[in-house]
C-alpha cells in the first residue's frame, strides 16, 4: 500500500469541528508575543534582517551564531537537507515520524531506508537497529505521532564521523519532567557530537504555525551548504520577530510552565483513554498529543466528525496504520467531552 507523506493534520480540520487534529497550542497570544509582531509590521519596506534574530537564538542554546540557521518554519528544514546532502548515500528515517523528512528526501531524489519501531518496545529507540553505514539519519525526539521522548543517551549512540544526524525536536518545548529545569531528553545544547542537527520550532507552544518560524542548530561547516539551498531573505520580518520574543528568558520560562500544565493535561486524557475498552495508548506520551489503537480506526474517525470532532488518521505514518489515530491534548473539559463522545462511538458499534 502506497502511504501519503503528504497529509497532515490541517486536512482534518473543518468549520465546527472541535480540533483534536492539530499539535498546535490553542491560546491567547501573550503580550509580549504579540507587541513586536504588530511593531514589525511598520518594518516590512524594509528587507528581513535576521541578524539580531541569530544572536536571540544562539543566546537561547548557548551556541555560537555560526550555528544557528533560521526557516520558515522546522519543515522547511527538512527541505533543506534533503537538497544540500543529494550526496548521502544511505539516508535513513526512523518511523513513526513526521512524514516531510521522508517526502522531502524522495522528492530530492534519494532512496529511503525505513527503520520502524515497535509496538511492543513502545515505540522506544534502538540505536543497534540504524545500519552502521547509514551517513544521513532522521528521528524525532519526541517523535511525531508516537510522543514517545527517546533517552538523549539512546540518540547520542547515533552520531559519529562522517554522518549527518538530525533530531526533530519541534516539540522539545512541551516536554516536561519534575524537578529538571529544562527540557529533559533535548540535544539543542550538545556541540560535542561529530554531524548533529537539530530542528526546533517555535510555531507549537505559540501558536504560529500561520508565521513559518523554526531554526536549525548545527556544525558551523555544515550550515552554510544549508543556507545555499535557501531562497533569498527566507524568512520575513514578522517571523524574525517572534523569534526574538520566543528566545528571550521570560518566554523559555513561560514554555516551562506550559509545559507543566499541559503534563497534568495529557495524564487526564490518559487517564480517560485508559478506561475506554479495546483501546490503547502508543508508548509513554510525553508531549502534546499521542497516538491509539483500536480496531476500526478510520469508521470511528468519520463518526466522530459527524459528532463535532476533528482527529488525525495514522494511517499515512510508516509503522502505525489502519488502525491508529493520534488526538492532540486539549483542556480537561473537551478531553472529557471528546472521550464521553468516542465512548458512545465505540458502544454503539455492532
Amino acid at each position: 500500500m502506497t502511504i501519503d507523506l503528504g497529509h497532515h493534520g490541517d486536512a482534518e480540520v473543518g468549520a465546527g469541528l472541535i480540533d483534536l487534529a492539530v499539535n498546535v497550542r490553542h491560546a491567547p497570544m501573550p503580550e509580549w508575543l504579540s507587541a513586536p509582531l504588530v511593531r514589525s509590521l511598520g518594518g516590512l519596506a524594509a528587507y528581513p534582517e535576521n541578524a539580531q534574530a541569530v544572536a536571540a537564538v544562539s543566546e537561547r542554546h548557548r551556541r555560537d551564531r555560526d550555528e544557528v540557521l533560521l526557516t520558515a518554519g522546522a519543515a522547511q528544514a527538512f527541505v533543506l537537507l534533503a537538497q544540500a546532502l543529494r550526496g548521502a548515500r544511505r539516508p535513513v528515517v526512523i518511523h513513526p515520524q513526521f512524514t516531510e523528512p521522508e517526502a522531502a528526501l524522495r522528492n530530492a531524489g534519494h532512496e529511503v531506508e525505513r527503520v520502524i519501531l515497535s509496538e511492543a518496545r513502545g515505540f522506544r529507540l534502538d540505536a543497534s537497529l540504524v545500519p552502521e553505514d547509514s551517513d544521513l539519519v532522521f528521528v524525532g525526539n519526541p517523535t511525531n505521532p508516537t510522543s514517545v521522548l527517546h533517552p538523549a543517551e539512546e540518540i547520542a549512540k547515533l552520531a559519529r564521523p562522517g554522518r549527518v544526524l538530525v533530531v526533530d525536536e519541534a516539540f522539545s518545548d512541551t516536554t516536561y519532567r519534575p524537578g529538571f529545569a529544562g527540557e529533559p531528553e533535548s540535544l539543542a545544547g550538545r556541540r560535542d557530537l561529530p554531524g548533529l542537527v537539530v530542528l526546533r520550532s517555535l510555531t507549537k507552544t505559540w501558536g504560529l504555525a500561520g508565521l513559518r518560524i523554526g531554526y536549525l542548530l548545527g556544525p558551523a561547516d555544515l550550515l552554510p551548504r544549508l543556507a545555499a539551498a535557501q531562497p533569498l531573505w527566507p524568512v520575513s520580518t514578522p517571523a524574525l520577530a517572534a523569534a526574538i520574543a520566543c528566545s528571550s528568558p521570560a518566554a523559555v520560562a513561560a514554555e516551562r510552565t506550559i509545559a507543566a500544565s499541559l503534563a497534568g493535561d495529557r495524564a487526564h486524557l490518559v487517564g480517560r483513554l485508559g478506561r475506554v475498552p479495546k483501546l490503547t495508548v502508543a508508548g509513554a506520551p510525553a508531549s502534546a498529543f499521542l497516538s491509539v489503537r483500536l480496531d476500526g480506526a478510520a469508521k470511528i474517525r468519520h463518526e466522530l466528525r459527524r459528532r463535532g470532532y476533528a482527529v488525525r488518521r495514522g494511517d499515512t505514518f510508516p509503522g502505525l496504520g489502519v488502525d491508529w489515530l493520534r488526538l492532540a491534548v486539549r483542556d480537561t473539559a473537551t478531553t472529557d467531552a471528546f472521550v464521553d463522545v468516542l465512548t458512545a462511538v465505540l458502544e454503539e458499534r455492532p
